[in-house]
């Protein structure tokens, strides 16, 4: 089989991890691979060097480059279908959707969704392209699920939780108390709520240290700001920022607790399943699908705000130690149960087989699902992801963006 794989990222993010260990267990099925990402980061290299065939598409990061880039990104997806014989496309991200669809690919789809995007017109316009698509839709939760299923026929939605390597590294044996947050530096991640928290930590245990890994991606200036205000706000505390780290497991041998303050409708994290895989308790935000990986009280604690999850990490670390090595214990085990790597891609390769079934009727939306947006009004579709509604105004409605854009 020919896969054609859609990425509209070449940082290494999350769900581009994903992708990254995919694809040894595509080529291991004996299936041809190849992958088309947008600029030149380290996604890009890696992919390379597993010896992985990479096309270079265009998928812009703001608003009015991306609407512009509409028709090119579509006649690339389109070639890429037809040159490699795509028998599967494989979409890694809602950008990339659209495109997909208005491409008109003669091949099965299926979506990888990893995050949830809020009620408007980017998931209106992802949403539409997969129905008119038909396409199959596997989500990393339930709560990043929920949001297709106004669009997505029930049959074709399968909730697929995030599997990883095991550690390599053996826990460290000084005994100097570590608190790690790991992830893409934004502040839908939480690192100001993670120095709030560290810092109320510190006042109770003086002796305990605190690091940050990960770095601001994307080409986002928001995030390199937040970057820079997280690291202001660390200033006096015992902090160590590592930036980008290649081995998590080098950091989570260190670390007596991971603390995950992520704001918003957070799906479930990949450094959560990572943590388990160490044997590390979390302490995290009780928000999105968090609470599908984290059984509270067990491998973890839910928290509501940065006071409690100060307090409850001041509990673990200096309570019972019977406590924390049998929440650490659950960790481990709900790893090897629910979380492994080669777990996930035995379902998601399983569900890939499946996606050449032919499908047998067109799907019809809800009766009580909310109105589509008025297009004439606003634009489109797409921009409640991308930019403001000023921007969808401003966009000019002759240009052939816009036209293509109508034919969803």
């Amino acid at each position: 089989m020919n896969v054609l794989l859609l990425d509209q990222y070449s940082d290494l993010g999350g769900a581009q991890q994903v992708l990254l260990e995919l694809l040894p267990a595509i080529r291991e099925r004996g299936w041809r691979a190849v992958v088309g990402l947008p600029g030149s980061g380290k996604l890009r290299d890696a992919i390379r060097g597993l010896g992985i065939e990479v096309e270079r598409i265009d998928c812009a990061s703001d608003a009015r480059r991306y609407l512009a880039q509409t028709p090119r990104l579509t006649a690339q997806v389109r070639d890429l279908a037809e040159r490699t014989g795509a028998d599967l496309a494989y979409l890694n991200g809602p950008r990339v959707v659209p495109a997909a669809a208005l491409a008109g690919l003669k091949c099965p789809v299926m979506f990888h969704s990893h995050s949830w995007l809020p009620p408007g017109l980017a998931r209106t316009a992802a949403g539409v392209a997969l129905r008119r698509m038909d396409a199959r839709v596997v989500a990393n939760c339930e709560f990043v699920a929920s949001q297709w299923r106004r669009f997505v026929r029930t049959e074709w939605i399968s909730v697929v939780l995030n599997g990883v390597a095991g550690p390599g590294k053996v826990r460290r044996s000084d005994r100097t108390l570590r608190i790690g947050c790991i992830g893409r530096i934004g502040p839908e991640k939480g690192q100001r709520e993670f120095v709030a928290a560290a810092a109320r930590i510190h006042e109770a245990l003086p002796e305990c240290r605190f690091v940050v890994c990960g770095e601001a991606l994307f080409g986002s200036e928001d995030a390199h700001r937040y970057a820079v205000e997280v690291r202001r706000a660390a200033a006096g505390l015992p902090m160590e920022f590592r930036g980008w780290v290649g081995d998590i497991y080098e950091v989570l041998a260190e670390l007596d607790l991971l603390l995950v303050p992520s704001n918003g409708p957070e799906a479930t994290t990949r450094v959560i399943p990572e943590a388990f895989a160490a044997g590390v308790p979390a302490i995290a935000f009780d928000t999105g699908g968090i609470s599908e990986v984290v059984e509270n009280g067990i491998t973890g604690v839910l928290v509501r705000d940065v006071e409690e999850m100060a307090r409850e990490a001041v509990a673990l670390l200096s309570g019972d130690r019977k406590r924390r090595d049998s929440m650490a214990r659950a960790t481990r085990t709900a790893w090897e149960q629910r979380l492994t790597k080669e777990k996930f891609q035995e379902q998601i390769l399983g569900i890939m087989s499946e996606c050449g079934v032919s499908r047998a009727r067109p799907f019809e939306a809800k009766s009580d699902a909310e109105p589509r947006p008025e297009r004439v009004h606003h634009g489109p579709p797409g921009l409640g992801e991308l930019g403001s509604p000023g921007q969808a105004e401003a966009y000019p409605t002759r240009s052939p963006a816009f036209r293509m854009w109508g034919k969803l």
